[in-house]
């Protein structure tokens, strides 16, 4: 899931048609931040332990 905001959303020409910004909206903002969420409480809680 986070992958397909690494390198689509910095290169116009990504998608075949339209710009980056018409491919992303809210929902998808959300849930990248909860993933990204899940993955940072993970890392502390490795390095906690």
């Amino acid at each position: 899931m986070l992958d397909n905001f690494y390198i689509p959303t910095r290169y116009p020409n990504s998608h075949p048609a339209g710009a980056p910004f018409e491919h992303y909206g809210p929902l998808q903002s959300e849930l990248a931040l909860a993933y990204a969420r899940e993955i940072l409480d993970f890392v502390r809680l490795q390095m906690a332990g």
